[in-house]
């Protein structure tokens, strides 16, 4: 046999191997190790530990007198290991953040449609607290991360009255969290004596519709669900209760059905971080929902959940550090979901 005669077959052989390739499944991506894992949190804690960018949240006063210097980083994996470095044991209160899970209650009782056809999906293109984007769109084209659409969901959760809603609600955060979790009532006292626009929200979403009845109470059920209080180890597993598709990997109890957790994604992904949200987005790739308490919690998909916290906000209202801790630790771990290497 001539070498012309070898490279041709060579060729048709490399070939069928290609072909096989594809044909065959794809192996699953080998599991982070823990001194990956640890690795990649310790780095980001030590580089931003010192970071002095940002500000507490000072429109609500309780959250003025949080200690700036508080900083944790926690992660999750979808196989229940937990890391954590800094501060992940320091509670805090969990603010926007709350807006996740709530969205997760009405969508496991209500379904999609329900959402879609009162508050909706999308992203208003106004601040998180607009009284315009109300009168603009009516109360609907909204999303359930902005506070009319917040405060318009947790009015769709089921129950008899306040008490049993309210049980409903922090039943469901404790289920995410895997321990129960309380309000912080000192933080539930500062909010409630400030949230007058907030009161004024509710009322306009009342005369619009999208609140069916007792604006005053649920504007009062959502004040105190942003007052629940946590720490970064418990954001870390409520997001990883989503990375699994609604099983908290830690407890290994079915917290919400897998068919809504792409619907609380999809939002975390498009309006997670205020107004910042297609910039966090661009850089990262995770759906993603930050607190103007400090926390920030962001989920990769069938990888992981990870969070941060750290009380100084960017003119955002992100958590500075955490928002850099969070990249660092996600691109150092192939977090991004759209990042996929050519086949």
């Amino acid at each position: 046999m001539t070498r012309s005669d070898i490279l041709p077959t060579a060729r048709r052989m490399l070939l069928a191997a290609a072909t096989l390739a594809l044909l065959l499944p794809r192996p699953v991506a080998a599991e982070l190790s823990d001194a990956e894992i640890k690795a990649a949190l310790s780095a980001a804690h030590a580089k931003y530990k010192g970071l002095k960018e940002g500000k507490n949240a000072d429109y609500i006063p309780a959250l003025a007198k949080v200690p700036s210097a508080l900083f944790g980083i926690a992660l999750v994996t979808v196989d229940g290991r937990v890391f954590t470095v800094g501060d992940v044991d320091q509670p805090f209160s969990i603010q926007s953040i709350s807006k996740v899970f709530t969205l997760a209650r009405v969508l496991q009782d209500s379904g999609e449609q329900q959402i879609e056809d009162s508050v909706g999906v999308d992203a208003t293109g106004e601040v998180f607290n607009s009284i315009v984007a109300i009168e603009k769109y009516k109360g609907h084209e909204m999303n359930a991360f902005v506070n009319p659409g917040a405060i318009a969901t947790t009015s769709m959760v089921q129950g008899a009255d306040a008490d049993a809603i309210w049980a409903k609600i922090i039943g469901t955060y404790s289920d995410f969290a895997g321990r129960p979790l309380e309000v912080n009532q000192e933080v539930y006292k500062s909010e409630s004596d400030t949230n007058q626009r907030n009161q004024a929200i509710g009322m306009l979403m009342f005369a619009y519709g999208l609140i069916k009845a007792n604006p005053a109470q649920a504007t009062d059920l959502y004040t105190r669900q942003c007052s629940v209080n946590v720490t970064a180890k418990d954001h870390a597993t409520m997001a990883a209760t989503l990375a699994t598709g609604g099983t908290n990997p830690v407890t290994k109890r079915k917290v919400v059905e897998s068919r809504h957790v792409s619907g609380v994604l999809a939002v975390m992904a498009t309006a997670g971080l205020y107004d910042d949200s297609g910039k966090w987005l661009f850089h990262t790739g995770l759906p993603a929902k930050s607190g103007v308490g400090g926390g920030l919690i962001a989920v990769s998909p069938g990888k992981f959940g990870v969070a941060a916290f750290s009380p100084p906000l960017d003119a955002a209202g992100n958590s500075v550090r955490a928002q850099k801790a969070i990249a660092d630790v996600s691109n150092a771990l192939g977090g991004d979901p759209y990042d996929v290497a050519p086949r």
